[in-house]
């Protein structure tokens, strides 16, 4: 949890770099709450079959669009790509299979975007928090 709260406080940061720990946990919690908030929507009566979307799911989806996007251009910074690849996305089928292998990689050198970020110790990162 500590991860998500990380990238929501990090909410317009487009600069750096990201983990790919940081950004799998986010992707994954956000959608352990989508499912859940789409799960209380349908049984709340606030889910749409015509949109195939509930009140309280779409608000959250729009909630972490930027976010979302945000860590998503520091991952691939920290792959040593532009954030511009994220447009890649438009591609059906094909962009998205590229920017899924794209975000598996492993992190690179310190580069124009910064230092590896598992190299260089941060007192704020959750890894460091004590359990």
């Amino acid at each position: 949890m500590d991860w998500y709260v990380k990238v929501l406080k990090q909410y317009f940061d487009f600069s750096g770099r990201a983990r790919r720990k940081e950004y799998w946990m986010f992707g994954l919690i956000s959608a352990v709450i989508s499912i859940v908030l789409t799960l209380l929507d349908m049984g709340v009566g606030l889910y749409s079959d015509v949109y195939g979307a509930g009140v309280l799911s779409s608000i959250y989806s729009l909630a972490i669009m930027i976010p979302s996007i945000a860590v998503s251009v520091r991952r691939l910074h920290d792959t040593d790509h532009s954030g511009w690849w994220l447009l890649l996305i438009f591609i059906p089928l094909l962009g998205v299979l590229i920017l899924l292998v794209v975000m598996c990689f492993n992190s690179k050198d310190d580069n124009e975007y910064g230092p590896n970020p598992k190299t260089v110790p941060n007192p704020d990162s959750p890894d460091n928090l004590a359990v």
